[in-house]
C-alpha cells in the first residue's frame, strides 16, 4: 500500500494503545496525551476504517470485531517497527526473549545456552518459564518452546526438536533396596512417582502388564513437571516416568539409571516456535540455527 492511503500515524498510535490497554484513559497515560486527544484520533481512524472500533459502555470499552482485527495488525506494525530501529541501532543483536516451560528450561537449555552465548556474545537472552500458552501477538517475546503432537499452530513456524518419549527411571539406592530391578513389574513393588500420570499405563500396556488397578490404588503426587519429578527421584523419593534427553546428564553420572530399553511414546514433541512474520529476524534465525545444531548433536539427530 502507498504511505499516502494510510491512516495518520498518531491515529493508528492512538488505536493500538487504547486496544491494548482497553482504556482510553491509560491510553492517554501513556501517550502523554488528553484522554479528549485519544477519543478524537480514535474517531479519525473509525472514519477512515468506515465502522467502529470500539464499543463504548459505561466506564469501560471493548473491541469489535473489525477493532480486534485492526489491533492486532497495529500492534504488530508497531513492534516490527521498533525492531527495525533496534535492528538498526544495534546490528540486530539486542536481546532475545524466550518463553520455554520449566524443565526444558531447566535440564535442557540451561545447560547448553552456554554455546550460544559465546558464538553470539551481543544477543542479550531473557528466559521466562511457564506452563501455559503464550500469545506471541500481546506478549513480548521472540521465540517459544512448546510441546504439542503436531507442532502447528495459526501464524507460527515450528522446528521439532525432539520427541516428549518417556521411560521409568530411578536411583540405583532405590533399585537396590528390592534387589534390583530386573523386570518391568518390579517398578511395581516400589514407589511411583504421579501414578496417576498416563504415561505409566502407555508404558506398562507396552511392556505387556496392567496396572491400571494397582496405579490406581496408589497416593496422587503431581509435581507440576518432570524436572521436579527428576529431581524426587534422584533423591530416592520414587519411580519417575520420564523423557531421556532431558535427564542425559543424571543418567551419563549414574544418579538415575534407566532399568529398560523400552520407551513409550504419546506422539507429542518439543518445538521451537515463533512468528512466521518474524522469521528474518536476526537475533532469532541466530537462535534458530544454533538450537537445531546444537539439539541435533545432543541427542545424535533431530
Amino acid at each position: 500500500m502507498h504511505p499516502s492511503r494510510l491512516p495518520p500515524l498518531a491515529a493508528v498510535r492512538a488505536f493500538e494503545a487504547a486496544a491494548r490497554l482497553l482504556s482510553f484513559t491509560r491510553a492517554a497515560e501513556e501517550l502523554a496525551m488528553t484522554q479528549a486527544a485519544v477519543s478524537y484520533q480514535i474517531k479519525v481512524l473509525e472514519e477512515r476504517v468506515g465502522s467502529p472500533l470500539f464499543y463504548r459502555q459505561a466506564r469501560q470499552v471493548g473491541l469489535t470485531e473489525t477493532g480486534q482485527v485492526l489491533s492486532t495488525a497495529a500492534t504488530q506494525a508497531f513492534r516490527l517497527l521498533a525492531e527495525g530501529f533496534e535492528t538498526a541501532r544495534t546490528g540486530g543483536q539486542a536481546t532475545l526473549s524466550i518463553s520455554t516451560i520449566p524443565t526444558f528450561a531447566a535440564n535442557w537449555l540451561a545447560l547448553h545456552l552456554g554455546s550460544f552465548q559465546i558464538a553470539h556474545p551481543s544477543i542479550a537472552v531473557r528466559i521466562e518459564t511457564a506452563t501455559r500458552m503464550i500469545d506471541f501477538t500481546q506478549e513480548n517475546f521472540d521465540v517459544g518452546i512448546r510441546t504439542g503432537g503436531k507442532g502447528e499452530w495459526p501464524g507460527l513456524t515450528s522446528h521439532m526438536l525432539m520427541r516428549a518419549d518417556f521411560t521409568p527411571m530411578l536411583s540405583p539406592k532405590l533399585a537396590e533396596s528390592i534387589g534390583g530391578v530386573h523386570e518391568p513389574a518390579d517398578l511395581l513393588k516400589l514407589p511411583i512417582m504421579d501414578a496417576g500420570d498416563p504415561w505409566w499405563e502407555i508404558w506398562f500396556n507396552a511392556a505387556g502388564i496392567d496396572a491400571r488397578e494397582n496405579l490406581a490404588a496408589r497416593p496422587r503426587r503431581q509435581l507440576g513437571s518432570q524436572a521436579y519429578e527428576g529431581r524426587a527421584a534422584v533423591a530416592g523419593v520414587g519411580v519417575g516416568i520420564l523423557t531421556r534427553p532431558l535427564f542425559a546428564t543424571e543418567l551419563a553420572d549414574g544418579s538415575l539409571i534407566q532399568p529398560f530399553d523400552l520407551v513409550g511414546d504419546d506422539g507429542h514433541a518439543y518445538w521451537l516456535v515463533y512468528q512466521t512474520q518474524r522469521r528474518n529476524v536476526p537475533k532469532i534465525r541466530a537462535f534458530r540455527d544454533w538450537i537445531l545444531k546444537e539439539i541435533g548433536v545432543a541427542t545424535g539427530g533431530v
